[in-house]
This record gives C-alpha cells, sequence and structure tokens, in this order.
C-alpha cells in the first residue's frame, strides 16, 4: 500500500498545528515570506532573532527528518538554472502578493479571509498553468 499520502497528511497537520501555535503564541500570521522579508528589508527590529531561528528549523527539520528516514524522491529537476529561476519568481511573486502559501494558504484560508482565498486560487492556478507551460510544452523541466 502506497504510504506517500500519510506523509503529507501528517505533514500537512504538523503545518496547521505550527501555524495555529505560532498565532496563539505570537499573535501574528505564520507567513514564511512575510518572516524573510522582514529579515532582508529590516524590518524585523527586535524579532530578528526569533524569525532568523524560524528560517533555520524550516531547513533543519526537513534534514534532520531526511537523514533519519532516508532519501526522499523528490523529482526535481537537475537543470540549476530552472530552480534558480523558480525561486527568484516565487520570491518575487510573494512580495507582490503580499504572502505565500504559509500565509495565504495555511493561515489565511483557516481563518476564511477572502483575501488569502483568492491569493491561493491564483498562486494555484498559476502554479499548474507553469507545469503545463515548462515541462508539457517546453520540456525545460
Amino acid at each position: 500500500m502506497e504510504t506517500d499520502w500519510i506523509y503529507g497528511l501528517a505533514g500537512g497537520g504538523l503545518i496547521g498545528l505550527a501555524g495555529a501555535l505560532f498565532l496563539l503564541v505570537n499573535g501574528r500570521i505564520m507567513g514564511a515570506s512575510g518572516i524573510v522579508g522582514g529579515l532582508v528589508d529590516g524590518s524585523a527590529g527586535s524579532q530578528s532573532a526569533e524569525r532568523m531561528w524560524f528560517i533555520l528549523g524550516l531547513f533543519l527539520v526537513p534534514g534532520g527528518i531526511a537523514l533519519w528516514m532516508g532519501d526522499a524522491q523528490t523529482h526535481l529537476t537537475d537543470n540549476l538554472w530552472a530552480i534558480g529561476a523558480a525561486g527568484v519568481l516565487v520570491g518575487v511573486g510573494t512580495r507582490l502578493a503580499n504572502g505565500c502559501t504559509s500565509g495565504h494558504g495555511v493561515c489565511g484560508i483557516s481563518r476564511l479571509s477572502l483575501r488569502g482565498i483568492v491569493a491561493t486560487v491564483f498562486y494555484i492556478g498559476a502554479g499548474g498553468l507553469s507545469v503545463i507551460m515548462f515541462k508539457h510544452i517546453l520540456g525545460v523541466v
């Protein structure tokens, strides 16, 4: 029996729990792009250390789980230019949308925020169109 759906369900539950705890403890939405953006533009102020620990945790926890459970199959392309361009475009998009999947998708939808719902519909749609264009039409990834 395939177990990938169990990992997805567990991961989604943990992200939702983290978002709820972040809101309860800090009184702010857990949006990764806003947390990183505050570090980059210097608006984090006294919250810089907290934000740095949050971002460090985004790398250390999955890395630790990967070491514990073994290699994960990501099916990521070997095209480093495509990976870099995707990262830049995601960063620009999150700044234009004033949020990302964790802010709009997880926290926004769970609070029934119209802005979060609309943003999520648009970025999921843009992601789907990007897969069709770059993978199936252009064959870049």
